[in-house]
């Protein structure tokens, strides 16, 4: 439990009443917004509120075993505060204390209040104010609160925490054994022993396979279509012995510069060159399995980059199969057993436990109704301006990641732009800042994975556009330039404070009905990535 003082940590009854910027969040990209926030308006009275009673967000809902970053710490770390741990794939442990080590130093978390969740917002023209809804669960039951923000940003990422996904398994209540979800990971489960039948083939299985296998009597990762699966350094030798002759922060910045390449040029290679791609990701994995076995199970039917890779450091996926601790399965799902999962063509993996590594339940903003000037505002019909706000709604941002790099390279952008937004509204007393979309613009998705938990809750999500300011390239070098010096006023109509003005002007609206291969095959046309 982070606390800062004796009185312990903020609640929903230490909420202001009005504050004039309110980052909803404390994980990754919420601190990272309250640090940008303070370096650009040392005077800026900010909150920040998160839903759970903890600060962390991704790195303390996540307990299953062997939980580990899926991209280096020297890019996933913030760069103001450089990455001193000696791996460069962290356990989720030592990520969670680097943020929450991090808040309390730069005083950040003395601004969070806790257990206090966003469930809607209300914007109001006539007003220039936000009024936000805030539900908080105490012992004395539910509490509602509502604060006032004359902006607020969304730093909740983009899949719900109440949920994760799990198809449609028949006959699951007929299983003799334990059937849980990594999102929920019971701190009972004895695993010892037992034989594990780990139902999915992403990143969230290929780290629980070995680290199951450890002490399981044996584990089967159980997969309908096989993923990319690449050995990275857990360790990063060369970051390693730079650490050690450079200053910490001249060491940082050269290694995430070298990793943030590295991690580009296999991006974009992928997209020119995906044969050679495949043909790269695949000599790794034939040089660590058995032919047959390569053949067998890891042959995706989809090209690089159409859904993340999955990092196994030190190879310890493929050396768990290699000592037979572990094997996969590949084939489609009939029902539950009692005894195990049947397949379609009539085998049967026997298990005492499953684990539904099916997925994530998308969500936009948290899951927070918005409304402006009386009208329910629909996301999936609106386009994302930079990424981070949403055509004709204002005085609102998000941070939306890549899909092909760390989370946090491009939250620290976001962050950064949104604070520089926040600077210009108040040196030229602006009290209105609104994205309008222009008439005729082409549609495509914010996330261009065709992975299913994608593909299940793209249409809910806002659109991004043919032209810029309305795209998300999927590439941070070239975004770090753009959004470091883009012009504030493109594409947006500013107010002045204590404007008598009713109505925001006309904004066009994305295609809602717009099906997923529609949209995918629209940004594969427009080139946006």
């Amino acid at each position: 439990m982070p606390t800062d003082s004796p009185a312990g940590p903020k609640g929903v009854v230490d909420l202001p009443q009005e504050v004039e910027v309110l980052i909803v969040g404390a994980g990754l990209s919420g601190i990272g917004m309250a640090f940008r926030l303070g370096e650009a308006c040392p005077d800026l009275a900010y909150a920040v509120v998160e839903a759970r009673a903890v600060s962390g967000g991704t790195w303390d809902l996540f307990r299953y075993p062997g939980v580990r970053s899926d991209s280096d710490m020297f890019t996933l770390s913030f760069p103001f505060r450089p990455w001193k741990g000696r791996d460069s794939i962290a356990r989720g442990g030592d990520i969670l204390e680097y943020l929450r080590t991090t808040s309390r130093e730069l005083g950040i978390e003395e601004r969070i209040h806790y257990g206090c969740k966003v469930v809607g917002a209300a914007w109001s023209t006539r007003e220039q104010r936000w009024t936000v809804q805030i539900v908080s669960e105490t012992a004395e039951g539910e509490v509602r609160r509502e604060v006032r923000a004359a902006y607020i940003h969304v730093a909740s990422g983009y899949y719900s925490y109440a949920a994760g996904y799990t198809p449609d398994l028949p006959g699951r209540e007929d299983f003799a054994g334990r059937l849980v979800h990594p999102q929920f990971w019971p701190e009972d489960l004895d695993h010892a022993g037992k034989r594990v039948v780990v139902i999915g083939s992403g990143a969230t299985a290929v780290t629980l396979v070995p680290a199951l296998a450890a002490e399981a009597g044996h584990v089967v990762m159980l997969q309908r279509t096989p993923s990319y699966v690449f050995t990275v350094p857990g360790s990063d030798p060369i970051a390693n012995r730079l650490r050690r002759v450079l200053p910490d922060g001249v060491a940082h910045k050269v290694i995430r510069g070298k990793n943030v390449a590295t991690q580009s040029l296999l991006y974009r290679v992928s997209r020119r060159r995906p044969a050679w791609a495949r043909r790269f990701i695949m000599s790794d994995v034939r040089r660590r399995l058995p032919e047959d076995v390569v053949d067998e199970h890891f042959q995706p039917p989809y090209g690089v980059w159409d859904q993340r890779l999955c990092a196994v450091p030190d190879g310890d996926f493929f050396e768990a199969i290699q000592s037979g601790k572990a094997s996969v399965v590949t084939g489609h799902i009939d029902r539950i057993e009692p005894t195990g999962v049947r397949l379609t063509d009539g085998r049967v993996v026997e298990a005492d436990i499953i684990v539904t590594a099916t997925g994530l339940q998308l969500q936009a903003l948290g899951g927070a109704q918005l409304a402006v000037d009386g009208e329910p505002v629909c996301l999936g019909e609106r386009y994302a301006y930079r990424g981070a706000m949403l055509s004709g709604v204002p005085n609102l941002s998000m941070t939306v990641g890549y899909v092909n790099a760390s989370w946090t390279l491009r939250a620290d952008l976001v962050a950064r732009w949104v604070a520089r937004l926040i600077r210009h509204l108040r040196d030229h007393r602006l009290g209105v800042a609104v994205p309008i979309a222009p008439d005729g613009m082409r549609a495509g998705p914010i996330l261009e994975l065709t992975a299913g938990y994608v593909q299940r809750a793209i249409g809910d999500f806002p659109k991004v556009g043919d032209r810029e300011p309305w795209t998300l390239v999927q590439s941070y070098l070239r975004e770090r330039s753009v959004l470091r010096h883009a012009d504030v006023r493109d594409d947006m109509v500013f107010l002045p404070v204590g404007a008598e003005v009713e109505r925001l002007p006309h904004s066009a609206t994305a295609p809602a009905d717009l099906g997923v291969e529609e949209l995918i095959g629209s940004s594969a046309e427009g080139g946006s990535s």
